[in-house]
């Protein structure tokens, strides 16, 4: 991964995403498709947690999956690539932060109503 990839899944983690999704996001936004393998090597995750941000990001919609023909025997390999632009991704994640701020100003508010 590189500095500017590093500064982003830093910044995407301080946005409450956890941090083997925000390594991996940062890594795979400007690949056209990766391996498990691949983003294991780049981002210094171990498989497990590159398992479980894979599943978040599908549960969110913001990756596909492809299954690639593999010779022998072994686990199967698949490929993963955004399922949208990756502006759209920073858009629901910007969404949810502004979301969280108009909760704690309600919430602040409610609680200013009993001073």
């Amino acid at each position: 991964m590189t500095k500017d990839d590093e500064k982003l899944a830093q910044l995407i983690q301080r946005a409450g995403l956890p941090r083997n999704v925000a390594r991996t996001l940062a890594y795979i936004r400007k690949k056209d498709e990766v391996t498990s393998v691949e983003i294991e090597k780049a981002t210094g995750l171990r498989q497990p947690e590159v398992s479980i941000a894979m599943q978040y990001l599908r549960k969110k919609g913001w990756i596909t999956k492809r299954d690639i023909k593999k010779e022998g025997k072994g686990r199967p390999v698949h490929g993963y690539r955004l399922s949208k632009p990756f502006d759209k991704v920073l858009d629901e994640i910007t969404k949810d932060l502004q979301k969280k701020i108009k909760e704690i100003e309600d919430l602040i508010k409610d609680l200013k109503s009993y001073a």
